[in-house]
């Protein structure tokens, strides 16, 4: 179900960049560079020496990715780590206006973090924090006037205009995919609006079997900063947000959704630098003729591919999940094309559920 709000608007927010906290700051921007074709761009703090942190910055697209390691046991990426393992702390927010959203952001009910301050390192610019959900929070990012289209990254060195970068033919981030605890989604929607100026744009209970989650979408009024919040059903049998929750010790952000262009030819180029994807069985694309007929990609290649079909009022979408690395499972990542479609292959998961049960009935599997 789709439901239209009016709230207040926020200057300008886009996704400046996605900060992850890691026990491993080289290992993890290497399989970011080798597997998904990021390119390293600028570094902070220090390897050894006094510095509290080490991070590496990557880029590709308009995707910006800071992995963030802790050097001392007083930086919060200590902590951060030793309670959920890797994975996203700050979802941070350009704006024209980092003052006046961390503002408005506080009047709406959010939690203040970090009050506006020029940041540590950076030539001029603004940044001022909030809390978001678990222990991921929200950095206002206002870029100095003279930096253009470059990036700004706070506490980092200020960095010449980059070439473009190709690499595996990744965007943008298409939307976060974030588990909240039991019975909090509706005030997660709440806070999203009042403090953010956001907007719920999509609602639905999705069941599979026994099990049963709550999925709503929230986003900003340009649509370049959007979350898709999910809650297990505490009514149903225990499921994969109730594993997350479990495993993560805690709320936090389960996916990040990356937009494609051309999904085959991405996911063909990311296949053969070692991404490995979840499998869809058979079954799901000799049933998929019933659902729709894919416009651009024939089912032959999403089938060699393992690609994800979906269609809404707007046009389609395909998708395909990566297997976790995380020694958790608790974090993976989303390949999306998008050809008119604005929902988020929510239909996926009931066909992919039914093309399993009918994949376990021609081989006689019965658990």
């Amino acid at each position: 179900m789709v439901r239209a709000s009016q709230p207040a608007a926020l200057p300008g927010l886009t996704v400046n960049h996605v900060e992850f906290y890691v026990a491993d700051a080289l290992q993890q921007a290497a399989q970011f560079a080798a597997e998904y074709g990021f390119d390293p761009f600028a570094t902070s703090g220090e390897l050894g020496g006094h510095s509290d942190h080490f991070s590496i910055a990557l880029r590709q697209g308009g995707i910006v990715l800071v992995v963030t390691e802790p050097r001392s046991a007083d930086h919060p990426a200590h902590s951060y780590v030793s309670a959920h393992g890797d994975g996203v702390a700050d979802i941070a927010l350009r704006t024209t206006d980092a003052r006046a959203a961390f503002g408005r952001a506080v009047e709406g009910g959010a939690r203040p973090l970090t009050p506006p301050a020029r940041p540590d390192g950076s030539p001029g610019g603004l940044t001022a924090a909030i809390h978001g959900f678990g222990d991921v929070r929200h950095t206002f990012v206002q870029a100095p006037d003279r930096v253009g289209d470059r990036i700004f990254l706070p506490g980092f060195p200020d960095t010449a205009e980059l070439a473009p970068h190709a690499g595996t033919a990744l965007l943008d981030i298409d939307h976060f995919a974030v588990c909240l605890n039991p019975g909090t989604i509706d005030a997660a929607v709440t806070f999203y609006e009042s403090a953010l100026g956001f907007r719920l744009v999509f609602e639905e209970q999705i069941g599979v079997g026994t099990q049963a989650m709550r999925s709503r979408v929230v986003q900003n009024g340009s649509r370049t900063v959007t979350l898709t919040l999910i809650e297990p059903d505490p009514a149903s049998d225990p499921g994969q947000i109730d594993a997350f929750l479990d495993s993560h010790r805690g709320e936090g952000v389960q996916h990040i959704a990356f937009r494609t262009e051309d999904v085959v030819g991405t996911v063909s180029t990311l296949g053969e630098r070692g991404v490995r994807f979840l499998r869809t069985p058979d079954s799901y694309y000799d049933l998929l003729g019933k659902r729709l007929t894919p416009t651009g990609h024939t089912t032959e290649d999403l089938r060699r591919l393992h690609v994800l079909a979906d269609e809404d009022h707007g046009g389609q979408l395909f998708q395909i999940f990566t297997q976790s690395t995380h020694p958790r499972r608790t974090f993976f990542l989303e390949i999306i094309e998008r050809l008119g479609a604005n929902t988020f292959g929510s239909s996926n998961i009931k066909a992919l559920y039914e093309a399993v049960e009918a994949e376990r009935g021609k081989t006689g599997i019965l658990s």
